[in-house]
């Protein structure tokens, strides 16, 4: 299959469901600073994918996916994080 659009991208698309569960999880949480952290660092993994497909070119994509992949290594933190604080459940 012929990736036309970022939206056809598995790991965007992956992105888009982790940060849906997120702000759902969180929706409640009154730790601001924490819940828009981890929003953030959310949002942030689908988006530089985007940015960087958009680009148009192989070398700014592959930097963008690895701007992603720290984005995925803060939200895997953050959640570590929320596990220890009771924030949310293994």
């Amino acid at each position: 299959m012929k990736i036309e659009k970022f939206e056809d991208i598995i790991a965007w698309q992956k992105g888009k469901e982790l940060t849906l569960a997120i702000y759902f999880i969180f929706k409640n949480c009154k730790d601001f600073s924490f819940k828009n952290q981890v929003e953030k660092a959310s949002v942030s993994i689908m988006n530089n994918i985007a940015e960087g497909f958009e680009r148009k070119t192989n070398k700014e994509l592959k930097n963008f996916l690895f701007i992603a992949k720290g984005s995925s290594g803060e939200v895997r933190s953050m959640l570590d994080l929320g596990l220890e604080l009771k924030y949310v459940s293994q």
